[in-house]
């Protein structure tokens, strides 16, 4: 029987590996394969739209709900365009100030309100949203509620001029791969642990020596710091960027995008969710009116059927089937 599971155990790991250098194969050639600008557009919003569901899984591995992710994700949009425009900076320069002044932010902002988590933090979170929302609108220098125009497209690298989808396509794969590598980083270390045990039983994590404070705020920072470096790269994308985009709307549908999937699982669970929410209305696009009626639908049945998410669904089938396989084994014992 031993022997058995460790050929059954190999056996599934080759085909995962199998699978996941297909997977990888097909996402290099994506460019080849849908031949329609628009298509690529759509893939390069669900790899932004990873980046900013992760952050927020991020923070909820702490024990921490936010509705502010936008927030970061225009400072880093506001920041980048800023320094290309006004002080002349190439983009591949701006790109890390832009993630950095959100992190400096973060860490100013995180300081007060992460002392304070659970209700207060969710709320602190979404008032601070309104007010940079608010604040953009207001400042003329940043175009005011009109936004900023004719931002510059980032700097050729060699004969990559940055005119076509498919360059920023591998730009944008490039920043969600790094962010993917630093995050399964961070959650395999030593930090990741103290942020599950915070997560888990934090007044128990807190006997154990593990400080809240700075763990949450840790992970405040990096995860501002992510949304600020795709909004760097959402800026210099669209070219055009106005306050409006980054409402407490879309911080509710980053957080959409993290429970949908799973918040279980820190990295797949934003990415499945994002898929759902990016690409399922434009499959279900029947009209501008019955589009949200029919997502919200679904995100109902979703969350009453399978609460921890898209990828609870074996760990559910595998309970109710144990769950089944009981009931007929009493009935058996019965008769």
């Amino acid at each position: 029987m031993e022997k058995w599971l460790r050929m059954y155990s190999t056996k599934l790991r080759t085909k995962g590996v199998t699978l996941f250098i297909i997977l990888g194969i097909i996402i290099l050639l994506l460019p080849l394969l849908l031949k329609s600008p628009y298509q690529m557009h759509l893939i390069i919003m669900l790899c932004i739209n990873i980046v900013l569901g992760m952050s927020f899984a991020m923070l909820f591995s702490t024990g921490l709900i936010t509705i502010g992710a936008a927030a970061f994700w225009a400072i880093g949009a506001y920041a980048s365009a800023v320094l290309v425009m006004n002080l002349n900076l190439s983009f591949w320069l701006a790109l890390p100030l832009a993630s950095i002044i959100t992190g400096m932010i973060a860490f100013m902002l995180g300081s007060i309100i992460v002392r304070a988590p659970g209700v207060a933090f969710v709320v602190q979170t979404m008032v601070i949203n309104m007010i940079v929302v608010q604040a953009l609108g207001q400042m003329e220098f940043l175009g005011g509620w009109g936004g900023i125009l004719d931002i510059p497209r980032p700097n050729p690298i060699v004969s990559i001029k940055f005119v076509s989808k498919t360059h920023y396509y591998y730009l944008i794969l490039f920043l969600l791969l790094l962010t993917v590598v630093v995050f399964y980083a961070l959650y395999s270390s030593r930090i990741g642990r103290a942020w599950r045990s915070i997560r888990l039983n934090p007044r128990l994590a807190q006997t154990l020596g593990i400080n809240l404070f700075r763990y949450r705020l840790l992970a405040f920072i990096i995860a501002s710091m992510s949304a600020g470096l795709v909004g760097s790269f959402y800026a210099h994308y669209f070219g055009t960027i106005e306050p409006n985009t980054f409402s407490v709307f879309k911080s509710i549908y980053i957080q959409i995008y993290g429970i949908l999937g799973g918040l279980n699982f820190y990295l797949m669970g934003p990415t499945i969710g994002s898929l759902m929410m990016t690409l399922v209305p434009e499959f279900l696009r029947v009209g501008k009116e019955i589009e949200p009626i029919l997502t919200g639908g679904i995100l109902i049945l979703l969350v009453i059927f399978l609460p921890g998410g898209i990828l609870s669904l074996p760990e559910r089938m595998g309970s109710l089937a144990t769950a089944f396989l009981s009931r007929i084994k009493r009935k058996e014992s019965l008769h």
